[in-house]
């Protein structure tokens, strides 16, 4: 091995220098993006920005440091033989670089607006239209179940009526509001 680096020239010895310990702590990083530690990998911790409002993720973190001397190490290593330009070759390491960045962070921003957190709000139901499930006593006598869709999933509430007749199973009713519990208010269309 000792052989190997000793024939390397200085350019060489500098990009192998930063190629296998950035290559290391990219796999490193992978496996715990993988097994979920931590903020998609980062140790940063710059993850935690609302998708909506702006990029969840800022130029300047650990993980776009790594993968911009991946991109420009492996690409120096790479190209050593054909470009013989050191500094045309440099040049191509931090274009290779930047683009390796950008492209994962376009790639992890992608996948952090796929993420859904799964909590239905309640008070999105007011206004809606559901089907009795299960007969809702009149005069808040007692609830019954409504079945209806809220934020793209099929859920079943407790609802309780102020009329005057049951509401049959079946029967179309609209939420009026969310009583205490989470019970729903319901009046028939």
């Amino acid at each position: 091995m000792t052989v190997w680096w000793e024939s390397l020239d200085m350019f060489l010895k500098v990009m192998w220098g930063i190629a296998i310990p950035m290559s290391t702590i990219f796999i490193i990083q992978t496996i715990m993006t993988f097994v979920g530690m931590g903020e998609h990998g980062d140790l940063s911790g710059d993850a935690n920005v609302d998708a909506d409002t702006q990029m969840p993720f800022h130029f300047f973190t650990f993980r776009n440091l790594v993968n911009f001397f991946l991109g420009f190490s492996w690409t120096g290593i790479s190209f050593y033989t054909a470009i013989e330009s050191k500094a045309w070759l440099t040049l191509l390491g931090v274009f290779v670089g930047l683009v390796l960045v950008s492209v994962v962070m376009l790639l992890l921003y992608g996948l952090s607006r796929a993420v859904q957190s799964g909590n239905i709000d309640i008070n999105n139901a007011v206004g809606r239209t559901a089907t009795v499930y299960f007969p809702i006593p009149p005069a808040r006598g007692g609830t019954g179940k409504i079945q209806m869709s809220i934020q793209q999933a099929v859920r079943e509430y407790d609802a309780i009526a102020d009329t005057e007749q049951a509401l049959a199973t079946g029967r179309m009713v609209r939420v009026v509001s969310v009583v205490d519990s989470g019970i729903l208010l319901v009046e028939p269309i």
